[in-house]
């Protein structure tokens, strides 16, 4: 009692001093975004960016995407720039080709890589030799995306990695991001690039949050393409990896 009548009789500003050292204070927890977020918010920014740019492929506008990948795009920038399209590969990336030598930005979506071989003439042949065979006065600012590899329980057609196909096709540039943070400035990066870019995602990763930091969350945010990233500093040892794969090399 006798403490609480001495509170009273202090001036107001040192009673406020002596609560506040009472109570410590956190740091505010960092921004958690998914890898599926993170995607959707770059191409979302892109769209909003540049009205060339457009995303097609199957279920990509009014399902959101077979794994919700492009949620919400079609309803805020509808038919004619989020665009579902037949089960024809051949067809739609052959549009998208054709719509990128045209001057648009195509985001061509495939619901796995797997059936990217039944698109592989327009994504090899057209896409990516057209920029050296016109010598250069021909460009084609296309991005091809979607899940790659294996995941869980998706069985033979729908397990194989094309890393290393794409990889050796000249013309094209080929990422495969891992965190949030990556697949964000990556695939914004993909879409300003004036050259066709093969973007793999990895399904498992789709799900999983990491810190999102301040700068990835500016709309001005792009990941470099073709400048290796470090993850963790060593001295000893030198390890490269990409996709999921980056976690097992840092732990």
């Amino acid at each position: 009692m006798a403490a609480v009548s001495g509170l009273v009789r202090r001036p107001l500003r040192q009673v406020s001093g002596l609560l506040k050292r009472r109570f410590h204070r956190t740091a505010p927890a960092a921004l958690q975004v998914t890898v599926r977020d993170a995607i959707n918010q770059g191409m979302d920014e892109e769209l909003e960016r540049d009205e060339k740019v457009f995303l097609l492929g199957e279920e990509v506008a009014q399902y959101d995407g077979a794994y919700k990948v492009s949620r919400g795009l079609w309803k805020k920038y509808g038919d004619k720039r989020i665009i579902d399209t037949p089960i024809s590969e051949m067809g739609f990336a052959g549009i998208a080709v054709g719509a990128a030598m045209a001057g648009l930005r195509p985001i061509c979506e495939f619901m796995t890589f797997n059936f990217s071989m039944q698109a592989i003439d327009q994504v090899i042949n057209s896409a990516a030799k057209t920029y050296y065979m016109s010598g250069g006065l021909q460009p084609v600012p296309i991005v091809f995306r979607g899940p790659n590899g294996a995941s869980a329980g998706v069985a033979a057609q729908h397990s194989q990695c094309f890393a290393a196909w794409y990889g050796h096709c000249p013309g094209l540039k080929v990422v495969s991001p891992w965190s949030s943070e990556d697949a964000k400035g990556l695939i914004k990066s993909a879409i300003r690039d004036n050259n066709p870019v093969v973007v793999l995602e990895n399904e498992l990763m789709y799900g999983v949050p990491f810190e999102f930091p301040a700068e990835a969350q500016s709309k001005d945010f792009l990941i470099p393409i073709g400048k290796a990233k470090i993850e963790r500093q060593g001295r000893l040892l030198h390890s490269s990896a990409h996709w999921n794969e980056v976690e097992l090399k840092t732990l």
